[in-house]
């Protein structure tokens, strides 16, 4: 534990503060299975070690709390924070162990990690707010825990990062104050003025702030207006097209002032200037953005031909065949075996996934949501979000069984723990095989055909993060490749259509709205140990080539060919996906080799998506700063450490240009060499982007569709095998056609002995040399089934548990800054 209990001198004298601180597969028989029998199988299943990674418990966090309020009590930590002027405790959740005590204790019988939490507290330093993070353990609360500054993960050189957000209720409440200042003007324009009694009036107006535009001294805001779209949930669509500049970098609220105002194209340097113009007769006036059935995201009354009858659905009659511990959140599925949890910041990570008893992956995991946008008009020409700000994992709500998640899921919660209260999300994840409607092989021969279906197992969640919802997922498929993709659907974020408007920055999308083209970078980690942790990467590349061969002679002399080329990654670095496809990168074991003499690998490829996963367009982002220099490029292959377990913090959003986590200063180029000589050890790390180039149309009203947002990279087993590792696990058919004797037949047929089992039964569709055979390998269905409605139609009503679904609003008070304002 050296890393963590490094002291930090800084912190004490800047703050003041004191340093207290085997595969298994059910054995279902032909005629089902008793229900009573399958629940004991599924719950007498056990995880070969316990979750380190996982979530605090409940009376964990409560005994977290209790000693980090007396053991620094000089802070006068409260429970129930009135504004960002008290110390409180903001998050609390697990701080997940360092790698190097990790992997001893699951590949040995070595001692299990020590277990520590993550506190993160708003504290008041000189008189200013700030978020500082601290650790403490070991747990269970004992006489040798402390709580110590986290430091070590952080590559600033501190712990903290000022909180901008000095009083939240007063952003809003100036945003209510310039509104009514100027609710003739917006009566007129708009049709409506802000209700301060009631905001979420659908009749009235709002008026937020953008709140990316974080200054050094303080905040400068481009405030909007907006119909509230209450009904829907359909604000970000609304736009009224009046922005006002505030200039809030004082302290002191009774200072802020509103300053230039922007409409249709025009700039007013004061509001004066703004009501001259408005109230002259030949004042050019934009149109009105009204909500409407149009921004509904559901039609019951349309009734087109085949609605009447309910789509195809699939089932699971004789129940699942991964095996899951649903108290350590372990998984098995058909060699494939790994832990769950999540995080508040980023959601769900998985951890030490195995394939046939290998390692193939210590860890693989969102780091990072982002979204960055331009356009012609104050707000959509600045903003982007860094989704963990406002928490990939706080927002993972209870998914819709049957819709987003087959009826026969199984689903498992997740926990989090803020301002002292514990709270749950019921049936955020949901775990279940599918077969695709595509098969995994097959062949026709001249007297034969083989058919292997595609099944795989997924893992997923969905965040919901304003307007847009994220579903993630991670899938598994029977040969050993592992696919992370995410799909995206929601409200767009759209700009107001004003005459001045060109098609420059997005389309005409309605009366009054305008589409803003954006790049969403979605960054993930995959800490990959391909059969061992010490692993190469190479690039093999498709090459043109000339050369002679002896045997082309003399009516060629040179060919016109191709060649792979091997290139090894020698140093830290940052790839592209290739043009054309032409190079494949490859990560290997440096020790491991299959039965003919080739180093073990996983190939890491652009996926099943809407195409290659993009990389951000603009260059140097003025809003972004150093925050997320990640976003610059396709993947990156870094050396592992312990001081770098992640490539963002969300608390990155308040300090873009000093970020607590700066990506330069990990990718900085350091050897990938090891061996003898060489301090690294071999063990790398690989970050990559999901996303897309977003450009909205009239098809993104009310909603973007999940099959056009698409997309994924997917890690392929590259000579990991002797052969392909699915073929002892797919189920599928051989059909034996009529035809000359010897034109091919089953292996083994003439073995009527083994006719009972599984693989080599023979199920003939006419009597012994007539017609065709069929022989199946894997089970079958034998029986009709009696499937109750539960198992095609759940009862949403009945098993859907969430009576409300906090969504934040995009706004710093649904982000850790006004946590606060939660507890009013």
């Amino acid at each position: 534990m050296e890393l963590r209990t490094r002291p930090l001198v800084l912190l004490i004298s800047t703050c003041s503060l004191a340093v207290l601180t085997c595969f298994y597969l059910f054995p279902f028989s032909n005629t089902g299975i008793d229900d009573r029998l399958r629940t004991k199988q599924k719950n007498s299943f056990q995880a070969p070690k316990e979750n380190i990674w996982s979530e605090l418990s409940n009376q964990e966090a409560k005994d977290v709390y209790e000693f980090v309020f007396d053991e620094l009590s000089y802070l006068n930590l409260t429970k129930h924070p009135k504004s960002n002027r008290e110390n409180f405790i903001v998050v609390l959740e697990t701080l997940r162990p360092n790698k190097t005590d990790a992997v001893p204790y699951l590949r040995d019988d070595a001692a299990i990690p020590e277990r520590w939490a993550m506190a993160r507290v708003a504290q008041v330093m000189e008189d200013e707010p700030y978020m500082v993070h601290y650790m403490v353990g070991p747990l269970p609360v004992g006489s040798d825990t402390q709580v110590l500054p986290l430091d070590y993960v952080f590559n600033s050189g501190r712990n903290y990062v000022a909180n901008p957000v000095q009083d939240f209720f007063a952003i809003m409440e100036f945003g209510l104050s310039l509104a009514e200042n100027v609710s003739d003007i917006t009566q007129d324009l708009l049709g409506a003025v802000v209700n301060r009694n009631d905001p979420s009036d659908p009749k009235g107006l709002l008026c937020w702030p953008r709140p990316s535009r974080i200054e050094r001294g303080g905040l400068s805001m481009w405030f909007e207006f907006f119909r509230p779209g209450t009904a829907s949930g359909a604000r970000t669509i609304l736009p009224q097209g009046i922005y006002v500049k505030v200039d809030a970098s004082s302290h002191n609220t009774d200072d802020w002032t509103a300053g230039q105002f922007y409409y249709n194209g025009y700039l007013y340097d004061t509001e004066n200037d703004f009501r001259k113009a408005w109230q002259k007769p030949d004042f050019s006036r934009a149109g009105i953005n009204q909500d409407g059935s149009w921004t509904d995201t559901e039609d019951f009354e349309s009734k087109p031909a085949g609605r009447e009858l309910p789509p195809p659905v699939a089932v699971q009659p004789y129940g699942p065949r991964y095996r899951l511990d649903k108290e350590q959140k372990f998984v098995s599925w058909f060699g494939f075996e790994f832990y769950i949890t999540t995080a508040q910041a980023t959601g769900l990570t998985l951890f030490d996934i195995r394939f046939k008893g290998k390692r193939v992956m210590y860890e693989l995991g969102l780091q990072e949501a982002m979204a960055h946008y331009a356009g012609d008009d104050p707000m959509q020409g600045g903003l982007e979000f860094m989704d963990s700000f406002f928490g990939m994992g706080l927002n993972m709500f209870e998914l819709v069984p049957g819709y987003d998640c087959p009826a026969y899921a199984d689903y498992l919660d997740s926990r989090f723990h803020q301002t002292t209260h514990s709270y749950e999300h019921p049936n955020s994840i949901c775990l279940f095989e599918y077969t695709a409607d595509h098969l995994l092989s097959r062949h026709s021969a001249q007297y034969s055909v083989t058919a292997s279906r595609n099944t795989y197992l997924v893992v997923r969640s969905v965040s919901t993060v304003g307007n847009y919802d994220y579903t993630i997922e991670y899938i598994f498929y029977l040969d050993g490749a592992i696919e992370v993709k995410i799909r995206a659907s929601g409200f767009i974020f759209g700009s107001f259509f004003a005459h001045t408007n060109e098609d420059e920055y997005g389309h005409r999308i309605q009366e009054a709205l305008s589409s803003s083209m954006h790049d969403h970078v979605i960054n993930f980690k995959a800490d990959l140990d391909v059969a061992t942790q010490e692993n190469d990467i190479v690039r093999l590349a498709w090459e043109p080539l000339t050369k002679s061969y002896p045997w082309d002679g003399p009516e060629i002399e040179e060919r016109n060919t191709m060649h792979i080329v091997e290139y090894p990654v020698e140093k830290e670095t940052a790839m592209d996906w290739p043009k054309n496809g032409g190079e494949f990168y490859v990560v290997m074991s440096s020790e491991e080799k299959n039965a003919w003499g080739e180093r073990k690998g996983y190939r890491i490829a652009a996926g099943t998506g809407m195409g290659s996963p993009p990389h951000l367009t603009i260059l140097n982002s003025t809003t972004l700063g150093d925050s997320a220099r990640w976003a610059e490029r396709d993947l990156w292959v870094l050396q592992r450490k312990d001081n770098e377990p992640r490539s963002a913090d969300p608390l990155n959003y308040f300090a873009p240009h000093d970020p607590l986590i700066d990506f330069t200063k990990m990718a900085n180029h350091e050897t990938l060499k090891h061996g003898e000589g060489s301090e690294y050890d071999g063990d790398l790390v690989v970050y990559f982007n999901l996303g897309a180039h977003h450009l909205p149309h009239s098809g993104d009203i009310p909603n973007t569709l999940m099959h056009t947002s698409a997309s994924s990279v997917m890690f392929v087993p590259h000579n990991f095998a002797d052969r392909d590792p699915s073929r002892e696990s797919v189920q599928g058919v051989r059909l034996q056609l009529k035809g000359k004797k010897g034109s091919g037949g089953f292996a083994g047929e003439q073995s009527e002995a083994a006719s009972g089992d599984l693989r080599t039964r023979v199920a003939r569709r006419a009597e012994a040399g007539e017609g065709h055979k069929a022989m199946y390998f894997g089970q079958t269905y034998e029986e009709g089934m009696k499937l109750p409605l539960e198992a095609l139609e759940p009862d949403l009503v009945g098993r859907f548990e969430s009576e409300e679904i906090g969504v934040t609003d995009l706004g710093f008070n649904g982000s850790a800054a006004g946590l606060w304002e939660r507890e009013q």
